[in-house]
């Protein structure tokens, strides 16, 4: 159902779990994601799929979920022919869509509107790299018109994820001023600092003391990363921290395929932890991202109103693979 709180009411109460992986659980679904627009493509061609996608991470537990748009941007709907208006069309789909899905249960689930990095939009691994060359002036240019789209449709956060480099976070940050909703920033991290390599405390400086930002801290990254990087988040902005970092398995682009082992342990996130969890650290949005799928959000979901001491239960997506 649609929130009674805004969603930093609700951070002050609770802890929320977040969704997982959406490609994995479209590719599990069937969906062929093999396109440059990646799962964006499916807001034109099989919106049902990604509200089903969304629907299956309510059902696992999920009381955020992070919408479709990360790859959804009008220059990249240009390339496919897609004017700007049918792309402004299909942005705000992407948040009709969490929407839908979200109204399926009686409690209440926020909807975060995700703004992918600059270098999503290219399609090269950009966005693990950062540095693109760009002024923090002509990137904010660039991320504006989506912003606005997102924030007409009134999600409950607009989700500035993925971000690689300290100058794209203040270029996202410029963009977002003024446009009624608020967000969090979520940098990808590598070796405790930014994929750009630069220093993450100076990296979530950036948002301390703006009160646009409800939540700061990392996505798409390994598991290891986790728990360091939340500490470092609260330490320097007083914020909460959102953490979802990857299942810890790496893509090999030779090979087509994953690679190493699962990683992903939900008792990091607390509840069975006694200390050191991601909860009694400071998080209070907390899921997974790529290769993270639902059966592994409802042990998070379990594992975060647990009693100290309990152990988990069998997690069906750890050892077996998942695809996606």
């Amino acid at each position: 159902m649609k929130p009674v709180r805004t969603l930093a009411e609700a951070l002050g109460e609770d802890v929320l779990v977040l969704d997982g992986g959406l490609s994995n659980q479209l590719e599990a679904q069937g969906c062929d994601l093999s396109d440059a627009l990646w799962s964006a493509r499916l807001l034109a061609d099989g919106p049902e799929q990604i509200e089903a996608a969304h629907a299956a991470y309510v059902r696992a537990g999920a009381r955020v979920l992070i919408t479709s748009g990360y790859q959804a941007t009008f220059e990249g709907f240009a390339r496919r022919g897609v004017g700007r208006d049918e792309a402004a069309r299909l942005l705000a789909r992407s948040v009709e869509l969490a929407r839908a899905a979200a109204g399926g249960v009686g409690e209440e689930v926020w909807v975060a509107a995700s703004v992918g990095p600059y270098g999503a939009m290219l399609a090269d691994g950009s966005e693990y790299r950062g540095r693109y060359g760009l002024s923090v002036r002509e990137l904010a240019e660039f991320h504006r018109p989506r912003i606005e789209v997102l924030a007409a449709t009134e999600p409950d956060v607009l989700a500035l994820e993925t971000v690689p480099d300290a100058e794209e976070a203040e270029a996202l940050l410029r963009a977002a001023e003024g446009c009624g909703v608020p967000v969090w920033l979520s940098y990808t991290v590598e070796g405790g600092r930014t994929r750009a390599g630069q220093d993450l405390a100076e990296a979530f400086a950036v948002a301390a003391g703006n009160d646009l930002v409800v939540a700061v801290g990392i996505n798409c990254c390994d598991p290891a990363e986790a728990g360091p990087a939340v500490e470092l988040a609260v330490g320097v902005t007083g914020k909460p921290a959102v953490v979802y970092p990857n299942s810890g398995e790496r893509w090999d682009a030779r090979a087509r395929g994953w690679r190493g082992d699962v990683a992903f342990d939900p008792a990091r996130a607390g509840g069975w932890a006694t200390s050191g969890g991601w909860a009694t650290s400071g998080a209070r949005l907390i899921g997974g991202c790529c290769r993270v799928g639902p059966a592994t959000i409802t042990t998070l979901a379990t594992t975060l109103t647990a009693p100290p001491g309990a152990t988990p239960a069998d997690d069906p997506d750890r050892p077996t693979g998942e695809s996606g």
